[in-house]
């Protein structure tokens, strides 16, 4: 300990004495060494921010572990480094957007001075836009590379980057880690243009958003169904993020009528006052468009995160109330109603990630559709349309994190036409005088009955960052041989990427990237993934079981029994 706070006292002297940083960060990084306690000296300087998952994200504060003007400098300008490298000679353009936070428009004009002052062509929206917008305008505009400024639905501390490449994906390897070995080069922050060039910059024209309504209204199947039932009144919240300025006038476009909005969540606000956290995969963050919901009469309730690739949904039950769909739901529940109205199924496939329901390979198997499984993150997925373009129709992909993508004009998860193709399907099961959730239980009957859950744990700072190694470790050297009663049969480690199969002990290779995820297959079909968070201080458990459901009538007693054995599986995991 006293080892790494002399390394800690160092980096911060740097900082100290370099002749770039401006006085009131160093006033604040003085105060941080004077203090007695020193658990958020050692946090701020501990390590330098990296690229995971998401990209960059982190606390914003003074430090090399945090998000400041200094961080996000450094990253833009060993990404320009990269981009000048990687295209010798070219008139290289970026594309720059940012979400509702606090001081993401500040990130993003010094993302954008840094890129102009080193002869990069700046296209930047005027004001805040849903991250797949950024995705597709590296497309629209031809650009070579893109940032949006976001920590997605994080905590209000947070705030992130994100970097994409010239197919509208956000980077992976080798250029992910070519980006940070540029960054990784620049010692000294004297070696960071800060001095934008005005000329340089352009702002990103309406005519953008007009295409991009245009590809969505494409993706609607059965126009017809949904405008006969273009009346059902919905519900959408913004929870003060990004999602505002686009959502409900893509619904609109669509030929929705009776859309309502949760006024009280409209206004961007980086403070998130009216949730504990903006994110809607937590119930919290729903009740205020449940409330409206209810008072309306809604069908469903829509909400998004403040960046806008995320969305949750709540749906009516026969009683009245509503339910809220998970991600590993609503996404089965989207790709059952793709994959039923698919008229051409040559040549076509969906894909998710490895942690996402394995109902989605199951239907289709069925339909006789080709379903892939990528690692998690959709940049993967993304790399996944990459190489197939040209050979194979893609038809839609999505993850149990509440994010879903249909058509291939956004490279990333997309809220915005997630929202459009939802209410066209509330609207196509209203037509039949049935609710989405109607719809989920004959999913469930025609398929089978699957059941997850997620557990989250965190564990914050370098104390936390070792206690998650230390328990991916125990997983990985010392397995269990069973989980509450139900032995082990299969385990697979995408980092050493080989499966094992611990009743015969033979093992085979896994065909994957490398990377830190563990699952275990149990005998009755039940399966368990572990791994670290890419962009919070968590480790994940998800959890996955099944069973028939020969009729919807026994949906209750059947999901009873699938709870009750999550709850033995979480209570197992737990106690470990």
């Amino acid at each position: 300990m006293k080892e790494l706070l002399n390394i800690v006292k160092q980096k911060a002297q740097q900082w100290l004495d370099s002749p770039v940083i401006d006085q009131q960060t160093k006033k604040q990084v003085t105060e941080l060494l004077n203090r007695t306690d020193t658990r958020e000296l050692i946090d701020n300087f501990y390590k330098d921010l990296e690229f995971g998952t998401g990209g960059l994200r982190g606390i914003m504060g003074v430090g090399s572990n945090c998000m400041n003007k200094y961080t996000v400098g450094a990253a833009t300008q060993g990404l320009s480094n990269y981009l000048l490298k990687s295209f010798p000679g070219k008139k290289i353009k970026v594309a720059i957007a940012h979400d509702s936070r606090n001081n993401s428009r500040y990130f993003t004009e010094v993302t954008a001075n840094v890129f102009s002052a080193n002869n990069i062509e700046v296209y930047l929206f005027p004001d805040l836009r849903p991250t797949p917008i950024l995705s597709y305008a590296i497309r629209y505009l031809g650009c070579d590379s893109g940032v949006v400024i976001t920590a997605s639905h994080n905590p209000k501390e947070y705030n992130g980057y994100k970097v994409y490449w010239n197919d509208g994906a956000q980077v992976v390897p080798p250029h992910d880690k070519n980006i940070i070995a540029e960054v990784n080069a620049i010692r000294e922050f004297d070696q960071v243009k800060f001095n934008g060039k005005p000329e340089k910059i352009h702002t990103i024209g309406p005519e953008l958003e007009e295409a991009y309504y245009e590809e969505v209204k494409k993706l609607i199947p059965r126009k017809d169904t949904v405008a006969r039932n273009r009346n059902i009144p919905i519900v959408y919240s913004s929870l003060h993020g990004a999602g505002i300025t686009m959502i409900p006038e893509c619904l609109t476009r669509m030929g929705f009528t009776n859309v309502h909005i949760v006024e009280e969540q409209r206004t961007p606000d980086g403070n998130f006052p009216t949730v504990k956290s903006p994110n809607p995969e937590e119930r919290s963050a729903m009740e205020m468009a449940i409330e409206k919901g209810k008072s309306v009469g809604a069908t469903m309730v829509m909400a998004t995160d403040p960046d806008t690739d995320r969305v949750g949904i709540g749906v009516r039950k026969p009683d009245g109330e509503f339910t809220l769909l998970n991600g590993n739901q609503a996404f089965c529940l989207m790709m059952w109603f793709i994959m039923k109205n698919l008229s051409d199924k040559t040549n076509a496939y969906v894909a998710k990630t490895i942690v996402t329901s394995e109902l989605v390979d199951t239907m289709a198997g069925n339909y006789g559709i080709e379903c892939y499984n990528t690692l998690t993150g959709f940049k993967y997925i993304a790399e996944l349309m990459r190489n197939l373009e040209g050979k194979k129709k893609f038809i839609a992909a999505g993850e149990e994190s509440y994010g879903y993508m249909v058509g291939d004009f956004v490279r990333d998860k997309d809220a915005v036409s997630a929202c459009a193709f939802f209410a066209a399907m509330a609207a196509c099961a209203a037509d039949e005088g049935k609710s989405l959730h109607d719809w989920m239980v004959d999913m469930y009957a025609e398929h089978a009955f699957y059941k997850e859950s997620l557990i989250n744990i965190t564990k914050k700072g370098q104390q936390g960052e070792q206690e998650i190694k230390a328990m991916m470790a125990q997983f990985r050297n010392n397995p269990p041989a069973s989980v509450a009663g139900v032995k082990i049969i299969r385990i697979l480690d995408y980092k050493s990427l080989k499966e094992t199969n611990t009743i015969t002990g033979e093992t085979k290779p896994l065909s994957f990237p490398e990377s830190d995820v563990l699952q275990f297959y149990l005998e009755d079909g039940t399966k368990i993934s572990v791994r670290p968070s890419g962009t919070e201080p968590k480790i994940k458990y998800y959890i996955s079981v099944h069973n028939k459901l020969h009729s919807p009538k026994e949906y209750y007693s059947i999901s009873q029994q699938l709870d009750e054995r999550i709850q033995s599986i979480e209570q197992f995991l737990l106690k470990l």
